[in-house]
């Protein structure tokens, strides 16, 4: 968890606590299924979560770029 999700509303796609009613017991033996709300859910999670990567690799490598005017010395 990020520091900034604390602050930051939950965007769209991602999962809640109300949703989560999958609260396994020992007796269960058989797994699962996912049907297609749940599995189209994940798809938009995991979309979200690439594009919030790639966001964050952009803010980091302008945070690590060296100046301008270091780039090209002697000119």
């Amino acid at each position: 968890m990020l520091l900034l999700e604390i602050f930051e509303t939950i965007p769209d796609g991602y999962s809640t606590d109300k949703e989560d009613n999958t609260v396994l017991k020992l007796s269960d033996l058989r797994t699962t299924r996912l049907d297609l709300t749940q599995l189209n859910k994940l798809r938009k999670m995991n979309d979200v979560r690439n594009i919030e990567q790639q966001e964050k690799i952009k803010t980091i490598s302008k945070q690590y770029k060296p100046p301008a005017a270091a780039a090209a010395p002697g000119l």
